[in-house]
Parts: C-alpha cells; structure tokens; sequence
C-alpha cells in the first residue's frame, strides 16, 4: 500500500492502532455513569367522594368539564363526516355506458400504440438484421471476387512462366540440334578419306577432330580411349566360402588408374542385389571408376547356397590400370 510504504509510516500506524485500543477499553470500562430516577415514596390511597363509606361498589370519578366537551365536539365531528360520506355516496351514481365509453375508447388507444410501438421495433430490428445481413453477403461476395483475380493471376503468371521454360527448352533443344548436325555434318566430310585413322577410311574419337582416337595395341571393340591397351581386371572376390560363376570385367573409359572397393550384397541364389564402390581400401574415388566397378559388381553371379543367410555381405576389388 502507499499509505504504508516506508518504515515509519507503518510504526506511527502501529502505535495509533494500539493507542486507539486502550482508550476504547478506559471508555468501556470507567466510562460516565447514569443515575437511576429515585424511587418515589408514599402510600396509595383509594378514590372516593367522602371521608366515610361502605360496601363493595367503587365509584367512577366524575369527568371534568373540559373532557366532556371535547368527546362532545368529537362525537359531532365524527356524525358530519358520516353525513358527508352519505352525500358522496349517492351523488356518485353508477356509470353509464357513455360515460365507460371514453375510458374504453383510450384504453384501446393505449393499446393500439404500444402495439405500434412494439410492431415498429421489430420492424425496424428486422431492417437492421436484413442490412447487417447484406453487408456480410456483400463483403462475402467482395473477398470471393478478389480471391479468384488472385488466382487467375497466379495462373496466368505460372502459364507465362511454363511457356517461357518450354520456349526456352525448345531453343535450347533447336541450337543443340544444329550445333550436332553442323558436327556431323563435318564429320562426315573429314571421315570420307581425310582422316588419319589407319586405312584413311574413316576416323573414331571424342575430341571433334579427325583422326582415330585411342592405342595401336588396344582392343578393337573396347569403348575407353586412354591408356596403353590395359582395362580392368577380372577383379578380386570375397563372399566367405562361395566362388564367383560370372565375373564380368568392368567397362575402361576412364582416363585414371588405381584399386576400387566395392561392398556387395548376395542372395542365397547368388544374385548381386546391391553394390557400394568406393569404400575402405579404394585408393583412387574418381566417379568414372566407381561407376563401372559398381555396375560390373551387380552384374556378378555366386553359385547358390541355401545354407546361406537371405543377405551375404562380401567385396570385390577392381583394379583399374592405363598400362597393362
């Protein structure tokens, strides 16, 4: 509280408090006394008339004479105002059907406003919810309008990107189609006797110039057109006691040299059904490599085992060299 925010506030507070208590207490204790009214002395004497008497009858005192003129004027005011409501009563006669008429005439009056008034508020609040109810549709009716030029837009702009892309593609596609006809073409021309591949019949290679690309001492079949007629080995297989029954020799089209790991998944039939190249024990990781030693390992074969569990793991190693 504010009132008691510092510390001697709150002591003054205390001693009040403790202050007020004790003279409360000194109040209510010793406080002023009041004197009961004293007791009033003497005898009672019976009333009477006379100084002597006899028997049981007691008479009443005698009214005065001021006391029986005022019950005399109270008696008399007493018959005029019965009389006055006598009068009253017969000049009020029972009304007559004119008369109840007006009464009748402004009740209904009465009736038929607040009538009105109770058929105008539903009125009017049936306005109200008929134009907050249009206001609702409208505004409804605004935002579905806005949301579909949103979207038509979006459409619209999403066509023209398509378009452009496709148009895009399609150039790219028409330049690369000329640039390899306009290859061909002079390929064609160099490969009629101009080249210098052996015979001078024709010419082999990728680098776009004529001649016959590759080694005297290559294979005449062989894809790769580096080294110095060496390829891929048959490659070294480990798959515990089972012996490999096809082992195809990776296709050389690399220009790289060195050993590849490939790990190999085998069935009991002794189907490859996965291969990863390139693992511990690989010391050349060049892509080229990994692919052909990958795709000639799922090309592999095992003899068949039953015995064997539902995926054999084992290896095989490719060695890639230019000069063999």
């Amino acid at each position: 509280m504010e009132l008691l925010d510092t510390e001697y506030k709150r002591k003054s507070a205390i001693l009040t408090a403790i202050i007020m208590g004790i003279m409360l207490f000194l109040i209510f204790t010793f406080g002023l006394k009041y004197l009961d009214p004293p007791e009033e002395y003497g005898i009672a004497v019976n009333f009477g008339t006379s100084d002597v008497g006899s028997g049981n009858t007691q008479s009443e005192p005698a009214p005065s004479s001021s006391a029986s003129q005022e019950e005399v004027e109270e008696v008399e005011e007493v018959v005029e105002e019965v009389q006055e409501v006598e009068e009253v009563q017969e000049v009020q006669e029972t009304p007559t059907e004119a008369d109840v008429t007006p009464s009748k005439a402004e009740d209904v009056i009465t009736n038929d406003n607040a009538e009105s008034i109770k058929i105008n508020k539903q009125k009017e609040a049936e306005r109200k919810a008929e134009a907050t109810k249009k206001r609702i549709e409208d505004a409804k009716r605004k935002a579905d309008r806005e949301a579909k030029q949103k979207a038509d837009q979006i459409r619209k702009q999403k066509a023209a990107e398509k378009a452009a892309k496709e148009a895009k593609e399609a150039k790219d596609r028409a330049e690369k189609a000329a640039k390899r006809e306009g290859l061909d073409g002079m390929f064609d021309k160099l490969g009629k006797g101009d080249g210098t591949g052996g015979t001078g019949s024709g010419g082999d290679g990728d680098d776009g110039k004529a001649g016959d690309k590759g080694n005297p001492n290559g294979d005449k079949n062989a894809s790769g057109y580096y080294g110095n007629g060496g390829g891929g080995s048959g490659g070294n297989y480990r798959l515990g006691n089972r012996k490999a029954t096809s082992t195809p020799k990776p296709t050389y089209d690399c220009n790289e040299q060195g050993k590849v790991v490939v790990s190999i998944s085998v069935d009991k039939s002794g189907r490859v059904l996965a291969a990863t190249a390139g693992i511990k024990g690989t010391t050349n990781s060049a892509p080229c490599l990994l692919k052909r030693a990958k795709e000639a390992a799922l090309k592999t074969k095992f003899n068949s085992d039953t015995n064997a569990p539902s995926k054999q793991v084992g290896s095989i190693i490719y060695n890639f060299s230019l000069s063999n």
